[in-house]
Parts: C-alpha cells; sequence; structure tokens
C-alpha cells in the first residue's frame, strides 16, 4: 500500500504508519502512472522508426530469411499457408481500414485456427469503433476465444505466428508496394518487442478509454499531439490514426480551445509547457 503513496510512515510514532490525504494520494498515483505511460509511448515510437528500417533494408534483396511478395494473391496465399501451420499462437496487429470482402476471406482462416485452440491476440486501431464491420468482426474473435485490445496507432499491418514467421508491409505507407516475409530470428525479435510493447498500451476492446483527469485529453488525443509536434501534417497524423484529416482538425480546435490558444503554434508551447508532450 505505501508503494502506492496513500500510507506513510508517522514522524510522530515510530514504527507506524499514517493515511496520506486520498487526493494527494490519488494524484500520486496518476501521475505516475501517465509518465510510465508516456515512457511507453515514446519508446514505441522509437521502435516503430526502427522497425520500419530494418524491413526496408531486408526488403531491397531476398536471402534465406525472408521473402518479397508482390499482388494481394500472393500475400492472402502466404497468410493462409501461414494460418494453417500455425500450432500454438497468432499475432497480428490491424490498422482500421480492412475492408468487408477481406474480413469475410479471413473468417474461415480464423474459425480453423481458434477451433485447433490456437491464441489469437489482435491489436486494432481505436478508429475501428466508426467502422461497424470492423467492430462487427473483432467482437466475432472476442466470442470465439479471442484477446483483442485497441490502440490510438498502432505499430503498422503484421502478422506474426508461432513467434517464428511473419509477414510485415514493405512500405507501411503504401501496402501496394507488397510484403515481406520473414523467419530472419533478429527481425522477428524486434517485431515481437514491438507488438508487445504496443499490446501494454492498448485496452481491451469494448473498455473505455477515460481522459486523462490532468489534462482532459483522451489517448486519442494525446498521441495526436504527439505525431503532430514531431511534424507530420493532418493528413500523415490522420492516416497513422486511421481517422480524417477533417477530424484531425476538430480534435485540434478542441484542443486550442482547452488550452486557451489562438494558434496551433501557441498551442504546441502552451502544451509543452503544462507537460502535455
Amino acid at each position: 500500500m505505501s508503494q502506492l503513496t496513500l500510507v506513510r510512515v508517522s514522524a510522530e510514532c515510530p514504527g507506524q504508519m499514517r493515511a496520506v490525504s486520498p487526493e494527494i494520494g490519488l494524484a500520486g498515483i496518476l501521475a505516475g502512472q501517465e509518465a510510465d505511460l508516456a515512457a511507453r509511448q515514446a519508446q514505441l515510437a522509437t521502435s516503430r522508426a526502427a522497425v520500419s528500417r530494418m524491413v526496408a533494408e531486408r526488403a531491397s534483396h531476398r536471402t534465406n530469411h525472408g521473402e518479397r511478395l508482390l499482388g494481394i494473391d500472393a500475400i492472402h496465399h502466404r497468410l493462409e499457408r501461414m494460418g494453417h501451420c500455425a500450432t500454438t499462437e497468432i499475432l497480428s496487429s490491424q490498422p482500421g481500414n480492412q475492408r468487408p470482402e477481406d474480413l469475410l476471406a479471413s473468417r474461415p482462416a480464423d474459425t480453423e485456427a481458434l477451433g485447433r485452440g490456437i491464441t489469437m491476440r489482435t491489436l486494432y486501431q481505436s478508429a475501428v469503433r466508426n467502422q461497424p464491420h470492423v467492430t462487427a468482426y473483432a467482437h466475432w474473435l472476442l466470442s470465439r476465444g479471442s484477446e483483442v485490445r485497441t490502440i490510438p496507432a498502432t505499430p503498422q499491418r503484421l502478422v506474426i505466428v508461432d513467434r517464428a514467421q511473419a509477414l510485415v508491409p514493405i512500405d507501411p505507407a503504401d501496402n501496394r508496394q507488397g510484403a515481406l516475409y520473414v523467419t530472419e530470428p533478429g527481425i522477428l525479435a524486434a517485431l515481437l518487442d514491438l507488438f508487445e510493447q504496443a499490446w501494454n498500451t492498448a485496452v481491451p476492446l469494448g473498455a473505455a478509454s477515460p481522459e486523462d483527469p490532468r489534462t482532459s485529453l483522451t489517448p486519442t488525443e494525446r498521441e495526436l499531439l504527439r505525431l503532430l509536434s514531431s511534424g507530420l501534417t493532418d493528413d500523415a497524423a490522420g492516416q497513422r490514426l486511421g481517422i480524417s484529416s477533417r477530424t484531425v482538425g476538430r480534435h485540434m480546435s478542441s484542443i486550442m480551445e482547452r488550452l486557451g490558444a489562438s494558434s496551433r503554434f501557441e498551442a504546441g508551447i502552451k502544451a509543452a509547457h503544462r507537460g502535455w508532450l
């Protein structure tokens, strides 16, 4: 309990504890949790960039541990083989822009894998709440024993099977470039670390994503501030979060109003000053 700052050692009575005011104690707990979350999000952003560079380098040539796949049919065929060969677990990170027909095509393979007792953990962007067909599929996965969590910005699209093989886009910004099938231990370790970092910062599907009681920011708003402060445009930040540039503008207008800022530049300064970034 003392580790949660709700009690402290008494100065008047050695060996005894005294209660801390709930307002003070809980504020300390929240501050610690916020600092931990911010650190994990920063680590996730760094890992995401490192993995993207690594994949791009390996994609430039074929090795004994990797293969370029061009065309959606080749990618679907590889995914089917990976799912069929799975023996323990399937981990996947999925942006919210999945087409209904792609989800429909995935259902037989997912049904077969779950029926064999394969553990499945799936990450979706928080924006899928505005996409009924994706939300319905995610709840279908949950109903069959899969674990599903959401996060404002997924690491990138990826599938990892049995921690031994993975499929990732060659260029996360343009899926038309194709995918890279990976079995190289070094890349797999980096991808697994990236997935676990994201998983640990995500929330279970259906769970509330409460506003930060100190800043009144939602997780999506906090991530948007971070992305824009790193130099991304509205379009690029929106694409990362799975929302439109118009929605980005609405979020920023709300944030500026709360900060009492008349421009985004002023908002950035005030947000940094208040520790929101």
